[in-house]
């Protein structure tokens, strides 16, 4: 471990560099940690990838506050560490073998959520079964219900959850989801908030499906022409897309919140201002699937441009 630090040390492990994004200049903090091969990570509890086969993953961060770091790998106990706003270099967590049955189980679960999602459920009940209030089992279980287009199971799974954990932000965030795709705008929104709420204001999940919900609602007022609540509901999109994408802070998902803002932006006619945006997702991301049909998305803005003067 040692040598393998030594060596890490020589690799770049932390730099920052100055980005604009919305209009404000924000630090990007460059973390590289070192776990065993195929660990996957998250911060604050967003996803940003796997390690790879030498255990490394490097991870930009839009933040240099404290973070929750998880690690997870097949066959060994998931573990949470905490790392401080003044945290530079590499970080090394070794995981333990697990013996426990019930997250045994559900790794397999979320193996299987991917490929058979028929085995997945049954996985993470048996994983429930093995351990009552295993809290992700059941958020897993909600989702991939949800996802198997059973709406009343994943709620039933969710109502479960909340005799164990009454205040889980993500488990709203699901059932804001599902409200939402069930057509009760209400209900959803309550959820989103709720969320967002359990979450201490951290929740991009929840302030993504709100900004999903405007986003819809400006869209049926414009094709209505309703124009002023169709103006309103984009700010209200944006408003939330805008939150989302900073509390996702660089991960992978971000991507799509920088096209979501930059097509609101679009609709709105602020041209300028969406192609900031898509630029600024080129800077951050540049090696993305996404990254040539941003480009054509910022040429056709500039013609865009240059035929309204």
């Amino acid at each position: 471990m040692k040598a393998f630090n030594k060596v890490l040390n020589l690799i770049c492990l932390s730099a920052s560099l100055a980005v604009q994004i919305a209009g404000q200049t924000t630090q990007v903090r460059t973390i590289t940690v070192k776990s065993e091969p195929k660990t996957i990570v998250w911060i604050d509890d967003v996803r940003y990838g796997r390690t790879g086969e030498d255990g490394i993953l490097t991870v930009k961060t839009l933040s240099y506050g404290p973070h929750s770091l998880r690690f997870r790998a097949d066959g060994f106990k998931e573990i949470t560490k905490a790392i401080p706003a003044a945290q530079q270099g590499s970080i090394a967590v070794p995981l333990v073998k697990t013996d426990d049955k019930a997250e045994l189980k559900y790794q397999e679960a979320e193996r299987l959520s991917s490929t058979d999602r028929d085995a997945a459920i049954e996985a993470y009940r048996e994983a429930i079964k093995m351990h009552p209030g295993y809290t992700r089992a059941y958020i897993g279980l909600a989702r991939a219900l949800s996802e198997n287009d059973d709406a009343d199971g994943a709620l039933v799974a969710i109502r479960d959850l909340r005799k164990a954990a009454p205040a889980n932000a993500e488990a709203s965030a699901i059932e804001g989801r599902i409200r939402k795709d069930g057509g009760d705008e209400a209900k959803a929104i309550a959820a989103f908030k709720r969320s967002i709420a359990e979450g201490k204001g951290f929740q991009p999940e929840a302030y993504t499906g709100l900004g999903l919900l405007f986003k819809e609602r400006a869209e049926a007022a414009g094709s209505s022409g309703d124009f002023r609540n169709e103006t309103a509901n984009y700010d209200e999109a944006a408003k939330n897309f805008h939150v989302a994408l900073k509390q996702l802070s660089g991960a992978p998902d971000a991507t799509v919140l920088y096209q979501l803002i930059g097509l609101v932006l679009e609709r709105q006619k602020k041209y300028a201002e969406a192609i900031a945006v898509y630029e600024e997702f080129l800077r951050f991301f540049p090696d993305s699937n996404d990254a040539p049909a941003v480009q054509s998305f910022i040429d056709q803005l500039r013609k865009q441009m240059l035929q309204q003067e």
